[in-house]
């Protein structure tokens, strides 16, 4: 016992203490964690927009009167269907490869690519989240809306999106967690993030079992905060109802 207790204490020291190489996985850490924000913030605009458009199209299109806010709703309607389709169709690590080695292929700044690659492939499902939220609400609630004297857009401003977001929040947190653990695929486009870290030490010190432990550890406690940050804001929406 022993024996084995100095093997890991050696390894931790070697994989993380000599040569200050915990630093590699701190600065992972960060460039995990800004990948990680930016995206969340480009998957919910995406999201809250396609939402809107599709879940209009769904509830107005058959009561529309012909004109111009009735083809432009069908065109922008198709524009998002087309993108849900191609991005829920395609893995995320080939879009990935695609906007790093084809679209951006002159761009030198991976984090930020790896940002806008995630944000719009985790926009496609934040979009259907809310979509299905905003679908459950009540159509009194639009009618509601409409008699106080809102416009479409106030009530599903103030009225409509809030409620939805309220019913989604689970499917929201699982979708956020799920992006959290799909950058670690971003070291593949020479992105030093927390994954390309722990096999940056690896690759020094020959030893994969220390990094990669310390690697799943970091992001376990990540998911664990994100899930006990989640759990408190449903807590507190549900206590705001009574």
């Amino acid at each position: 016992m022993s024996a084995w207790f100095d093997k890991v204490q050696a390894d931790f020291y070697q994989n993380f203490i000599e040569d200050d190489r915990w630093r590699l996985m701190l600065n992972g850490l960060g460039v995990t964690l800004r990948i990680t924000l930016g995206a969340l913030v480009i998957g919910i605009i995406i999201g809250i927009l396609i939402s809107i458009i599709r879940s209009t199209y769904d509830k107005t299109i058959d009561t529309m009167r012909p004109g111009p806010g009735k083809v432009l709703l069908r065109f922008f309607n198709t524009i998002c269907r087309i993108y849900l389709s191609i991005i829920r169709g395609t893995p995320v690590f080939v879009q990935l490869l695609i906007f790093y080695f084809v679209i951006f292929v002159s761009a030198s700044n991976g984090v930020l690519i790896a940002m806008l690659t995630f944000g719009i492939n985790s926009g496609a499902y934040v979009s259907e989240i809310i979509r299905s939220g905003i679908m459950s609400i009540d159509a009194g609630q639009m009618e509601a809306g409409r008699s106080l004297g809102f416009n479409y857009i106030q009530t599903m401003r103030f009225i409509i999106i809030p409620q939805a977001f309220k019913n989604v929040l689970p499917a929201l947190a699982n979708e956020f967690i799920t992006l959290l653990k799909e950058t670690s695929i971003a070291g593949y486009v020479a992105v030093k993030d927390l994954a390309k870290a722990a096999m940056s030490i690896r690759g020094i010190t020959y030893s994969a079992f220390m990094p990669l432990i310390g690697l799943a550890l970091i992001y376990f406690i990540l998911v664990k905060f994100l899930e006990w940050i989640f759990s408190m804001v449903e807590r507190r929406l549900r206590n705001s109802d009574h």
